[in-house]
């Protein structure tokens, strides 16, 4: 289910759905490793505070994804 999800995201298919719970997963694996985020300067848990740009750049995605047109699947007008 997660990877037909991705591909609709990845080629930009039924964006409501597909940016939505994109944003949803990495929302979810974000928030759901706070304890990394306690201990910030033990070597590898510096890497988690790469999430929250990320997580920043879904939101952004999913609040203007009326304006991404570029390289995205359109719907069939009949």
């Amino acid at each position: 289910l997660e990877l037909a999800v991705l591909g609709a995201f990845i080629v930009g298919f039924a964006k409501r759905w597909s940016y939505g719970l994109v944003l949803l997963f990495h929302a979810v694996s974000t928030l759901s490793s706070y304890n990394q985020y306690v201990h910030p300067l033990i070597a590898p848990n510096m890497l988690f505070f790469a999430a929250w740009p990320m997580l920043g750049a879904g939101f952004t995605l999913y609040y203007l994804r009326d304006l991404d047109t570029i390289w995205t699947v359109r719907r069939l007008r009949v």
